[in-house]
């Protein structure tokens, strides 16, 4: 980190002023995370770091923000935060836009498809392009349903197997069921209320309670 000047209060120093910066932190059940030891230039070094300290029995993790003078963390998006949220804004970029245009942003409904989509790229799946040029790489389908109070989720293989069947009818109806069933167990497992649709060749998805 270029710039870097003292740390004697235990925080980074720039150019004159205290920045933002990787700590690790002991989160109490009842209060603010308290700071432990830092700072860290990056998140791997407070992770690797993480192993070699003892706080008490208290679990200690990685955390972006300011040390406060009390030895407390006010907490800022870390540089991962922002480019998470990059990623999200490009996957919903994704989503047709008729749904956008259909839903107010203060409908519950607009707020689900993002939990959802969401909680399948953190699992590391994509939604579908449907109208971009990765359209016949596949992805989540998400179809939000005010008649049903939810979000349709299927799951649509690249074209190779669901267009051009390269490795037949059977291969590709299997595998769909697979990976409906897969995108299925994620949600649920992620909290979220998951109904069979249209025989299980997807799923309602719902706000769990």
């Amino acid at each position: 980190m270029s710039g870097v000047g003292g740390v004697s209060s235990g925080e980074v120093l720039v150019e004159g002023g205290f920045c933002q910066t990787w700590w690790l932190v002991a989160e109490e059940s009842d209060g603010p995370s308290r700071v432990v030891a830092g700072p860290f230039l990056d998140r791997a070094e407070a992770g690797w770091a993480a192993g070699t300290i003892e706080a008490g029995g208290v679990a200690v993790r990685p955390a972006y923000g300011i040390r406060r003078a009390d030895g407390m963390l006010n907490r800022r998006p870390s540089p991962q935060d922002w480019e998470w949220l990059a990623h999200l804004s490009e996957q919903l970029e994704r989503l047709p836009e008729d749904w956008a245009r259909e839903l107010s942003d203060e409908d519950p409904l607009t707020t689900l498809v993002v939990e959802i989509a969401a909680a399948l790229s953190e699992a590391g799946l994509l939604l579908h392009d449907s109208a971009g040029a990765d359209r016949a790489v596949g992805g989540a389908c998400l179809t939000p349903e005010p008649g049903l109070g939810g979000v349709i989720v299927t799951w649509r293989q690249h074209d190779r197997m669901s267009v051009d069947q390269v490795h037949g009818v059977t291969a590709d109806v299997l595998v769909q069921q697979v990976m409906n069933r897969a995108v299925a167990e994620v949600l649920r497992l992620r909290g979220f209320e998951v109904d069979a649709f249209g025989g299980a060749s997807g799923h309602v998805v719902r706000l769990l309670g």
